[in-house]
């Protein structure tokens, strides 16, 4: 596209002011520096106006959303109660497009996108992470323990990533990310108070 610019500027009569502006932009494609025009910002920034924070809340909410996921999976085959499968099918459709586009964003901006066998790395890091450990607990648990378990463990995963989410409104810099993450917190908030609820009438053995 910058390609393109260059072209269009050549006219002699703009040859001058031409390769003073874009001198200016030019000498820094993809790069945030500098004060890039409104048409250009438009143009460009969806993809490439990123910083640290952004990838980092990419890298780490992609596992972060597996494992809610794979939690997801556990609950339609092992819920005994339809309110429970019902918000896990929920939170399947919700958060596999939205890994989808968070490895699209990484993959713009060439960086590594995490595969769910390097989940485990560093999922310490992560808040509301499930241990190897607990999720094999939870496999072990039985009708309507598994429901109440599967809740109590998915509020406090619900809680990491809006911790993350509101981290990544405060330091993120690309705008697709920041509205995902306030997406994330409005969702994410929304199923804490329902599952929160439904606590309250899953019977305790």
């Amino acid at each position: 596209m910058r390609h393109h610019l260059w072209k269009t500027a050549a006219p002699t009569t703009l040859i001058v002011l031409g390769s003073l502006t874009l001198t200016a932009c030019g000498s820094m494609p993809g790069m945030s520096h500098g004060a890039p025009s409104d048409s250009e910002t438009t143009s460009t920034a969806p993809a490439r106006d990123f910083n640290d924070a952004d990838v980092t809340f990419a890298t780490q909410m992609i596992p972060h959303h597996q494992q809610a996921v794979q939690m997801a999976h556990m609950a339609g085959y092992m819920a005994t109660t339809a309110e429970v499968k019902k918000l896990a099918t929920a939170i399947k459709a919700a958060q596999d497009p939205e890994i989808k586009a968070l490895s699209s964003w990484l993959t713009s901006w060439g960086k590594p996108v995490p595969t769910p066998s390097h989940g485990d790395h560093g999922s310490h890091e992560m808040p509301g992470m499930m241990t190897e450990d607990e999720l094999s607990e939870l496999g072990d648990a039985k009708g309507s323990m598994f429901d109440r378990m599967w809740t109590q463990m998915m509020i406090e995963h619900h809680k990491g990533a809006v911790t993350m989410a509101k981290s990544e409104q405060t330091n993120g810099k690309n705008a697709e990310a920041i509205a995902l993450a306030k997406k994330i917190e409005t969702d994410q908030n929304r199923e804490i108070a329902t599952m929160q609820r439904l606590l309250g009438r899953l019977p305790i053995g």
